[in-house]
Parts: C-alpha cells; sequence; structure tokens
C-alpha cells in the first residue's frame, strides 16, 4: 500500500495552515481526510467549522477510527478469523507507529493513516492508551453481542466513543486545565454513540448486535426477539417505541451533562463542537418525528437543518478567529523537513 493520495485543493490550504508540507505525509492526512468526508458526514461538516490548521489532526484521529471500524463492520467476504487477524495486524501497526520504532518513509508507505494517526499523537501530546481503549472495544465487536445493563456497556462505550473524546481535546485546546475539561468531552463522545446505538438498532441487529442494554429494554417488555420481529417486517411495536422513547430521553441528559463543557473549549473550537451537538442532538429529534420507527428506516438529519445550524456555527467560528491566536508549541516527529512551525 501506498499513501498515494495527492491533497484536494480544498485540504491543501489546511496543510499548509498545519505546518505539513512533506509530500508523502501530506497524502496521509488527504487519506483520512477522504475517509472522514465519506463515512462522517456530520462530523466533517462540524470539522469545516475550525480552523484550517486544527482539521488534519482530527481528520487523522477519525479517519484511523473509521479504518479500524470498517475491519470489524464491513469485512466483506473474510470470515471470523481473519477479521480478528485484520484487526490485530491493526493494532500492531499502531503500536510500532506510535513507539516510533519503524522508519518513517517506510510507514508512509506502507500505512499511511496509521502514519498520519503517529504524527498527530506525537505532535499534539495524546495518551497512547486512548488508542489502545479504542482498540480493545473494536476487538468486543467481534465477541460481544449484547450487553445487559449500562454498567456492562460502559466498558465498551469508554473505547469506541469516550476516548475519541479525549484524544481531541489536545487539538481543541482548552481554557482551563486539560484534565478540568475531559469529563464533559467524554460524556459527548458517549452522547454520540449513544445516538448512534439508536439510529442504528436495524443495522446492528443486521450484524447480529443489540447494544442497548437488555435491562432496559426488559422493563418496557423488548428483547432481541421482538426486535428482530419488527425488523423482519419493517414495522414498529408500542412496546419498542416505549423503550426507545426512554432511551432518548437518557441520551438527551447526557448531551445536557456535556454542554457545559464547551465552554471549556479554545473559543476557537466551540463553534465546531456546538454544531456537531446541535446536529447529532437533531437525530434524536428525528427518532422522534418517526414515532421511533428505527427499525423500517435509517433517519438522517435533512440538509435544510444541517444548513441551518451549519450557517450560524460558521458566523461564530469565523468571529472567533478574529481574536488573537495562540502559538501551539511544536512536536517533533521522524519525518525531515515537514515545515512545521
Amino acid at each position: 500500500m501506498t499513501s498515494g493520495v495527492a491533497a484536494p485543493r480544498a485540504a491543501a490550504g489546511e496543510l499548509d495552515a498545519a505546518g505539513i508540507t512533506t509530500p508523502e505525509l501530506r497524502g496521509a492526512y488527504a487519506r483520512c481526510r477522504a475517509l472522514n468526508a465519506a463515512h462522517g458526514r456530520t462530523y466533517f461538516l462540524a470539522t469545516r467549522l475550525l480552523t484550517p490548521a486544527q482539521r488534519p489532526a482530527i481528520h487523522a484521529l477519525y479517519g484511523f477510527a473509521r479504518m479500524a471500524d470498517d475491519v470489524v463492520d464491513a469485512p466483506g467476504a473474510a470470515g471470523p478469523d481473519e477479521v480478528v487477524a485484520r484487526l490485530e495486524e491493526v493494532r500492531a501497526r499502531m503500536r510500532v507507529a506510535l513507539a516510533g520504532t519503524t522508519d518513517a518513509a517506510t510507514l508512509l508507505a506502507d500505512e499511511p493513516v496509521v502514519a498520519a494517526l503517529a504524527h498527530t499523537v506525537e505532535r499534539y501530546g495524546i495518551d497512547h492508551r486512548h488508542l489502545e481503549d479504542f482498540m480493545d472495544s473494536m476487538a468486543m465487536d467481534l465477541s460481544v453481542t449484547g450487553y445487559e445493563s449500562f454498567d456492562d456497556l460502559g466498558e465498551y462505550v469508554h473505547g469506541s466513543a469516550a476516548v475519541i473524546g479525549l484524544e481531541v481535546l489536545p487539538v481543541l485546546g482548552t481554557v482551563v486545565p486539560r484534565a478540568e475539561a475531559e469529563p464533559a468531552a467524554a460524556a459527548l463522545g458517549v452522547a454520540f454513540q449513544l445516538t448512534n446505538f439508536l439510529r442504528d438498532v436495524g443495522e446492528d441487529l443486521d450484524r447480529g448486535r443489540v447494544y442497548l442494554p437488555r435491562d432496559e429494554l426488559a422493563a418496557f417488555g423488548v428483547d432481541r426477539d421482538l426486535l428482530l420481529w419488527c425488523r423482519a417486517r419493517q414495522r414498529t411495536d408500542p412496546r419498542v417505541r416505549r423503550a426507545l422513547a426512554h432511551l432518548v430521553a437518557r441520551t438527551r441528559a447526557i448531551y445536557r451533562r456535556a454542554e457545559p463543557g464547551i465552554a471549556q473549549l479554545d473559543p476557537v473550537s466551540r463553534p465546531c463542537v456546538r454544531t456537531a451537538a446541535v446536529l447529532y442532538g437533531g437525530i434524536l429529534d428525528e427518532i422522534v418525528a418517526v414515532d421511533y420507527d428505527v427499525l423500517a428506516h435509517r433517519v438522517l438529519v435533512g440538509n435544510a437543518r444541517r444548513a441551518a445550524v451549519a450557517g450560524p456555527g460558521l458566523v461564530r467560528a469565523v468571529l472567533a478567529r478574529r481574536r488573537p491566536a495562540r502559538r501551539r508549541p511544536a512536536r517533533g516527529w521522524s519525518v525531515p523537513d515537514d515545515g512545521r512551525p
């Protein structure tokens, strides 16, 4: 595999602003950006509200997450053992890259997404433990098909969602000590993940998984068999509606818990995160609007609403950028002449 992706014109300014000038490294970041654009419409739109210098790092973190997630959720014709082996190979390459024990040029040629990840992790001082926890959750998807309670689900959503918030926090910047901002950042990641679970109940069933806790569903008379029955007939049931309404309310409470953390971020990052929170929260609104009929079709936030939310966010982002900029300290990486500030 080679990096082989030239930075598109739209991304070139971002890479210039981030001080990433080495052609191979620019290609690696461009690949991550393409993954984010193709698979994360809401995240990608919100990322446009960050400063150009911040965007490549966010794309690298999400690009790696998408690459690993695709190994699990889009295995193609690969059998279970092969999927396990592929995921372990991703983890092994990640560890080698983060340890800096492979030649940078080789890494860029063989695994450009991992190369961009390693560059971002070193540059921003991101804790390697977050990446390990993420990979642990991806591995759980290969063996765990359901969770008894929210406590049982907690380990999975920590690695699959909370750590994403913790990873991006150094890139977003904070106006308080980072440790003070971490609980809200983690909570917002969990809120996004629970929103995905509610939206994607049908698709997850098709993969043999139910992320919604069994005890929460059982309180309303819902079990896996009833969900499968509804999925097969492309319809819903009053018991399912009541269970989903309860879980939507519980997820909204997590958004409310996370919301004060936006004010703890660097002002230039707040419009991005607020926009992502509003748009993702809008998915819950759409679930309610279709009367919780998520087993028949996948709900989406319409383009009109996306534009209505992103437009004011863009105005706030531009105003925030006009304030005096803080220069971020450079961190080294073993790619020569990358031109970073």
